[in-house]
């Protein structure tokens, strides 16, 4: 009965924890010193006994049964002489070699022991252990099915959850985030998280823990990354977040920002779309337009225009205004609320130069048709009332009384002149006293004009549009309302 209780230990214990325990239980192993003949020679014992309980021949009959038992060797032979145990034949590896050695060194009354087996060279074409480790590979393959079937579930239903989750958030931040880009921004993000924790459950329970906190952490790291090696492009897509919240203009509006004047076609993640007053469309990345300087010329449909004109200084400055208001007053375009002024602006060499401010509908008229208009009908005015108007480049007109000397060969002489007298050219035939000539076109908006080079535009994607397109609008951007052309820069 010991016997089989012995076998049965042996045949179904690993090989490598019965290396390390032996049969006999005990876990001190002594090292192995090698010696002639291949034998494995074991250390001097501390102890031997002088009077042995257990014969010779009992020691090599209880270890011959237990080497022939297990079936690991081929032809094992085990020889008992005074306590020194001799074993012989083949073993598979060094592993069992050994493990037959701790098995007789262990046994009752050994003295020493001797072990002669051999182990036989490996072949260069044994295919075993890679057949070994292909069935390992098959085994591994197959208990894993279960895990990579639920992890496929798992994945599916995250991925589902993610959408939902991303619908749910967007239709929930509808009404509460005026932005749209910050709102897809908000929603996007609930969705991938979501997908994340399905990814991170399903690392979990396949036992791969250390790589699911690394995909974790990980993800903030590559998110550094990505916005350090794409500093241009996230800067544009966070100047375009901040725009869409801000809302500094609409589609259509009439801006100007970083020296360029057009309508507002599109804002998406990356640049401003305008169309010039020329016809072109201008892309301007979202940074620049965030941190330059921009002017809206559409909020407001009222604009001021001035120019300056210069009077003789006989000419009184006083008759000069009144005549310039009242053609103001009298202009169709120019409105009287705000009231249109008429100022002193400065000493000139020739003249005193008046600078006058008037307002207009940029909605309903062209500010440069408005001007024109103004400037040609005060020149009508100031020649109908006798007011002059002298050049600067030309003349120098002097007071009356201011002495001056004339240099010349023999001696200087000095005069005294006064100033000189103009009488002022009639009028031609062909000025007219009409708020608008052929010339001008007429005073009305020049924005039908921009509104047809629009619908000759390349159409965009809509769905990138981070800005809300007022109804009626074309694809250039032009307001039903007749937006004017009142945005061009000021003195252009």
């Amino acid at each position: 009965m010991r016997m089989a209780a012995l076998v049965v230990c042996v045949c179904g214990a690993p090989t490598s924890s019965l290396l390390a325990q032996g049969l006999g239980g005990a876990t001190d192993i002594p090292q192995r010193v090698s010696a002639p003949g291949k034998e494995d020679l074991a250390p001097a014992p501390a102890k031997v006994d002088v009077k042995p309980l257990a014969r010779d021949e009992e020691i090599r009959t209880r270890l011959q049964s237990v080497l022939d038992a297990t079936g690991w060797f081929k032809d094992p032979q085990v020889r008992v002489e005074e306590g020194v145990v001799f074993l012989e034949g083949r073993s598979a590896t060094d592993e069992l070699k050994k493990w037959a050695g701790d098995l007789a060194r262990h046994t009752q009354d050994v003295v020493a022991v001797a072990n002669r087996m051999e182990v036989p060279a490996p072949s260069i074409w044994d295919f075993g252990p890679a057949w070994s480790g292909l069935l390992v590979l098959w085994r591994d393959f197959i208990r894993s099915l279960p895990y990579f079937a639920f992890g496929l579930f798992i994945l599916a239903l995250s991925v589902g959850a993610g959408m939902v989750a991303t619908r749910g958030a967007r239709a929930f931040f509808h009404r509460r985030v005026q932005a749209n880009l910050l709102r897809n921004v908000i929603a996007r993000s609930v969705g991938v998280l979501v997908f994340f924790i399905g990814t991170y459950v399903v690392l979990r329970v396949s036992g791969l823990t250390q790589l699911a906190l690394t995909v974790v952490g990980g993800t903030g790291l590559i998110g550094l990354a990505v916005g350090i090696a794409f500093r241009d492009i996230t800067e544009n897509f966070l100047a375009s977040i901040f725009l869409s919240m801000q809302r500094p203009f609409e589609t259509g509006d009439l801006v100007e920002v970083a020296g360029v004047t057009g309508y507002v076609q599109q804002l998406n993640v990356r640049t401003t779309i305008m169309m010039t007053l020329d016809g072109n469309l201008v892309q301007i990345p979202n940074a620049t337009v965030y941190k330059s300087n921009l002017r809206n010329f559409t909020t407001n449909a009222n604009r001021r225009e001035d120019f300056v004109v210069g009077i003789g200084y006989d000419d009184s400055i006083n008759e000069a205004q009144e005549v310039a208001r009242k053609v103001l007053a009298d202009h169709p375009a120019v409105l009287n609320d705000p009231e249109p002024s008429v100022l002193a602006d400065s000493f000139g060499r020739a003249t005193i130069n008046l600078r006058i401010y008037f307002w207009l509908n940029g909605r309903e008229y062209s500010w440069l048709k408005v001007r024109s208009s103004v400037i040609r009908l005060v020149k009508l005015a100031f020649q109908k009332h006798g007011i002059s108007m002298p050049d600067e480049a030309r003349e120098v007109v002097f007071p009356q009384g201011i002495p001056f000397t004339i240099p010349s060969g023999k001696s200087d002489e000095t005069h005294v002149v006064g100033p000189v007298n103009r009488i002022p050219a009639p009028p031609r035939r062909e000025e007219l006293a009409a708020p608008s000539t052929k010339a001008e076109g007429g005073l009305a908006s020049e924005a039908g004009v921009i509104k047809d080079q629009a619908r000759q535009v390349q159409p965009l994607n809509d769905g990138e549009n981070l800005l809300k397109v007022p109804s009626g609008t074309t694809p250039a951007g032009e307001k039903e309302k007749n937006q004017g052309d009142n945005g061009s820069v000021p003195g252009k």
